[in-house]
Parts: structure tokens; C-alpha cells; sequence
């Protein structure tokens, strides 16, 4: 099953920005919705971002509303996150996900493609 790719992290100082991207080898990307999920040290996986098939559609956790944003281009199979004003409290392993929906969800067991995730640390 085609595994998605993500790239961006790393280690940024508080109040600054980070941009992932999440790579899909999928032929027909545009029919799948895309959701970021986090996990951090000894917590459970959580939601963060979600973007319909067109970019229409998008929601985020209230946690980084306004913060981050969440866009795509199909074009190039690829989907974004900008993350602003980054906290300690947002490191975490960054994951995005994929399922076979034009609508995303904020849960990850409606997600059918993981991929491996992307460190991100915020330092104080």
C-alpha cells in the first residue's frame, strides 16, 4: 500500500515557523482528503489539521487555530502545514495521513495511509 512521505521538521526556536509537507505516491490523490495528526512523548495521537480533496474544505484543532494553516496541491500530489508561532508545547511527531474520502475527519481511524512522521521540537 502506497506509504505517504513526510518532510519539514526539526528543531525551531518558540515563536518560530516551521512548514511540513506530506508527499503521496497515490495515482489518484485528488479523490483522498488529508489530515495532520500529532504525537507527542506519552500521549495518544491527536488531530490537528484536515483538508478536503479540493482545498475547499479545511479544519483544525483549536489548540493551533490560527496558528497553523493546512493548504495542498494536487498538481504535485503534495500537502502543507505552516506552523507559526510555535510553542514547546506543539513538538510532538508529526504525521499525515490519507482516506479515501473527499472529505476529511478529524479522527485517525477514518484514515486509510499513514506515513512514517516528521520530528518537530520547539525549544524555549
Amino acid at each position: 500500500q502506497a506509504q505517504l512521505v513526510e518532510s519539514g521538521g526539526g528543531l525551531v526556536q518558540a515563536g518560530g515557523s516551521l512548514r511540513l509537507s506530506c508527499a503521496a505516491p497515490i495515482r489518484t490523490f485528488i479523490l483522498y482528503a488529508v489530515g495532520w495528526f500529532r504525537q507527542a512523548p506519552g500521549k495518544e495521537r491527536e488531530f490537528v489539521a484536515t483538508i478536503s480533496w479540493s482545498g475547499g474544505n479545511t479544519d483544525y484543532a483549536d489548540s493551533i487555530k490560527g496558528l497553523f494553516t493546512i493548504s495542498r496541491d494536487n498538481g504535485k500530489n503534495t500537502v502543507y502545514l505552516q506552523m507559526n508561532s510555535l510553542k514547546p508545547e506543539d513538538t510532538a511527531v508529526y504525521y499525515c495521513a490519507a482516506r479515501h474520502n473527499l472529505d476529511g475527519s478529524p479522527s485517525p481511524v477514518h484514515y486509510d495511509v499513514w506515513g512514517q512522521g516528521t520530528q518537530v521540537t520547539v525549544s524555549s
